[in-house]
């Protein structure tokens, strides 16, 4: 069973949203867990730890002890957010359009349908 062009290429930019999104969070984690284990010496399981109830914004789950660290901690609840809702949109949204696209299409349909129906219950009233 051959794919068409158009559902192929569909898929191909799906993919590429998913791996741009992932890569960006990826990206932010390495960062990030790099970040507290240099600044506040956390060992690597507790950096990413922190890193991601930060990314998930649940905030810090335990107390930062320098000034850097806790800076660093800042921007990096800011940027880790971002970048998690970003690639929710970047993923979902083009699923979300197109169930949107649908709907109305179904809405409109079912409109003209009525439509239809009240203009042929108005002909048979009419002597």
């Amino acid at each position: 069973m051959e794919v068409p062009q158009d559902k192929a290429t569909l898929s191909l930019s799906r993919l590429r949203r998913v791996f741009y999104a992932v890569s960006g969070i990826v990206v932010v984690m390495i960062v990030g867990t790099v970040g507290f284990h240099q600044l506040e010496g956390m060992n690597w399981v507790d950096s990413f730890y922190f890193e991601s109830m930060i990314a998930t914004g649940q905030g810090p789950p335990i107390p930062l002890t320098t000034d850097g660290g806790k800076i660093f901690a800042s921007v990096m609840a800011f940027v880790s957010v971002a970048s998690v809702i970003t690639a929710l949109f970047i993923t979902l949204a083009p699923i979300v359009s197109q169930l949107w696209r649908e709907g109305i299409e179904g809405v409109e349909k079912d409109a003209k349908s009525l439509e239809r129906d009240l203009e042929e219950k108005r002909n048979e009233e009419k002597p």
